[in-house]
């Protein structure tokens, strides 16, 4: 049995292999976002790939990355909302160690895939308060006592 044609078929399978991630998750997330309690907020998602918008309910096709997804959404007469969702580890990278080695987890690193991020996002937005809600009310000035004419 010659041994170096058997190791020389499980390297390129293995090679062929790498990048599991990359292949069967793919570089981009679908993120599903909506705004209570009310629809049309404008939104802007940011990571340290690039940034996408979409206005609420919608959803964006984001690329994945190492860094974590920023939230941006604006709308008459509310104030601006923020959010962040964390960039975690995809577990079907860790299969790489197993079967692509250093190179599967190099591409699935270089994509992006090795990361993901929900599916779904919720921004509550608040109402802006009107300017004479934000003041208090004057108190109510008390008169001076007038002193009491003397008869005559």
């Amino acid at each position: 049995m010659n041994y170096a044609l058997i190791a020389a078929a499980f390297a390129v399978g293995a090679m062929s292999l790498g990048g599991c991630a990359t292949i069967t998750e793919g570089k981009t997330d679908t993120i599903a976002l909506t705004s209570v309690p009310v629809d049309g907020a404008k939104c802007s998602l940011k990571n340290g790939v690039g940034e996408w918008y979409v206005t609420t309910p919608g959803s964006a096709e984001v690329h994945k990355s190492k860094t974590d997804l920023e939230i941006d959404c604006t709308r008459d007469g509310y104030q601006p909302a923020h959010a962040t969702m964390d960039s975690r580890f995809e577990a079907m990278t860790a299969g790489n160690l197993i079967l692509g080695g250093l190179i599967g987890i190099g591409v699935d690193a270089a994509s992006g895939a090795m990361n993901h991020y929900g599916k779904t996002a919720q921004i509550t937005l608040v109402p802006v308060a009107p300017a004479a809600a934000a003041m208090p009310a004057a108190a109510p000035v008390a008169a001076a006592p007038t002193a009491a004419k003397p008869s005559s």
